[in-house]
């Protein structure tokens, strides 16, 4: 029963040698995120909820993009288990398209719509908050912040390439390089710090706009400098023409999964907005709770990525039933470990929130919903393996229907009637919402035991 379930040495340093990088890039970069965070928080509960909420408009681009080069990922990562580099080369064209395209569409949205959707987020609490003060801190942190969306959009076409034919190590090093650039420059153009002009929540953009370039600078330089671990970038822009037969599989495999989290990440802003009914006190508060648990929700979504990898190049390779032996073991290790990382999280959550120059209603809700965060992660880990099984197998329908459907279908119902309908406290409806976890975990236990995901894509 113990092997079923738990691996051996080897199991677990292949793990390591996966998610270990993942892990500490994606820990590092959420750490200094919420040192950004705090750091704009000093300037006022306004300009925070201003940034906050611009973040979570960009949250849905950021999740289109890691969407949309999902679908040829999984192409990228069997095409790697199989050693057919030109296969590799053509998802990798595929993801430029998609990326550009991404890109130009977001930016024309958020130049013309801003505003607009910035003011959907601004409603009038028990604080007495100044809503307009924090409509011109969101659309003064805006204006910088589309730029940065070509360097991320262009390094994270280089950098899931690279993740997907197993160099984990660069994309790494680079965004912890970028976060300390970023924390670098927040401290200097937030505050004014050596000379230079204390530019609120414009310097704060500025510093993740700087960041971005670089993370892009030293992803692309690398690869191109070391193509031995690189493979792939050797003729990549000698032609961007795509085969076909492997464009049209990719749009069939991969549409769903740029619609999933397209729509996945609307419905979490979607959620935030009716949320954010309650007052902007609870745009803070989420805000708060939000980037502190995204620290903590690290350890799942950095084995949710091994997932998609390991399983993935299993699959690719032809070693079905070692996937499925794995991909048990993986899910065991993720609930685990973050039966652990939530109990952590509990135990932080009523100190972290004193941190912030906040008002003491603010501080009392982000606590409150920590907890909740806290209580329900080993339930988000399993759901978070489910869906990265699936990805994996390239049931891309199942996965849209598992992950934005559930959202649309459950989630967002429920929080609109809460909101609009009810009096519910907005502790109360947070649970009442995140509940539905339990439900999601039913579901993808039967997807995972039906085994519809054990697929070899790209056998001859």
């Amino acid at each position: 029963m113990r092997s079923k379930y738990f691996g051996d040495r080897a199991f677990y340093k292949r793990l390591i040698a996966v998610a270990g990088p993942i892990l500490v890039q994606n820990v590092i970069t959420n750490f200094v995120n919420l040192l950004d965070n705090i750091m704009v928080g000093q300037i006022g509960t306004e300009s925070m909820s201003g940034v906050a909420i611009v973040n979570q408009l960009l949250f849905v681009f950021n999740l289109c993009i890691f969407g949309g080069l999902a679908g040829p990922g999984i192409y990228t990562a069997q095409y790697a288990g199989k050693g057919d580099l030109e296969g590799v080369r053509n998802t990798v064209r595929i993801k430029f398209f998609i990326a550009a395209g991404a890109v130009a569409a977001f930016a024309a949205a958020l130049l013309t719509k801003g505003g607009a959707l910035i003011s959907l987020f601004l409603h009038q609490g028990q604080d007495d908050l100044d809503l307009a003060a924090t409509l011109a801190y969101g659309m003064d942190y805006l204006r910088v912040m589309v730029w940065q969306m070509l360097p991320f959009a262009l390094m994270q076409v280089y950098a899931s390439s690279l993740r997907e034919t197993g160099e984990t190590l660069l994309p790494m090093k680079a965004g912890i390089t970028a976060v300390l650039v970023n924390l670098f420059f927040n401290w200097v153009l937030i505050f004014g710090k050596l000379g230079a002009p204390a530019l609120g929540v414009v310097g704060a953009a500025i510093a993740t706009l700087i960041a971005r370039c670089v993370e892009c600078t030293i992803v692309l330089v690398w690869s191109h400098r070391h193509t031995e671990r690189a493979p792939f970038v050797t003729g990549l822009y000698k032609t961007f023409r795509v085969p076909g037969k492997l464009f049209r599989q990719v749009a069939v495999m991969g549409t769903p999964l740029l619609a999933n989290e397209v729509l996945w990440s609307t419905g979490m802003t979607t959620l935030n907005q009716c949320y954010s009914v309650r007052g902007l006190e609870v745009v803070s508060a989420t805000n708060i709770s939000s980037t502190v648990s995204n620290l903590f929700f690290c350890a799942f979504f950095a084995l949710g990525n091994a997932i998609a990898i390991l399983v993935g190049q299993y699959l690719g390779a032809g070693e079905t039933e070692r996937a499925v032996d794995e991909d048990r073991k993986l899910i065991t290790v993720s609930v685990l470990v973050n039966v652990a990382v939530g109990g952590a999280m509990a135990l932080l959550a009523p100190l972290v929130p004193e941190i912030y120059n906040t008002t003491p209603t603010v501080k009392s809700l982000a606590a409150q919903l920590m907890m909740v965060s806290a209580a329900l992660m080993p339930f988000h880990a399993f759901t978070n393996s489910a869906y990265f099984t699936l990805r994996a197998g390239g049931k891309t329908v199942i996965t849209f229907l598992f992950d934005c459907g559930f959202i649309w279908v459950l989630s967002v119902p429920l929080a609109f009637v809460l909101s609009r309908y009810t009096a519910v406290p907005i502790v109360t409806m947070y649970l009442c919402v995140q509940a539905l976890e339990l439900v999601k975990c039913g579901i993808g236990y039967v997807l995972l035991k039906s085994r519809k995901w054990v697929n070899n894509l790209v056998r001859d």
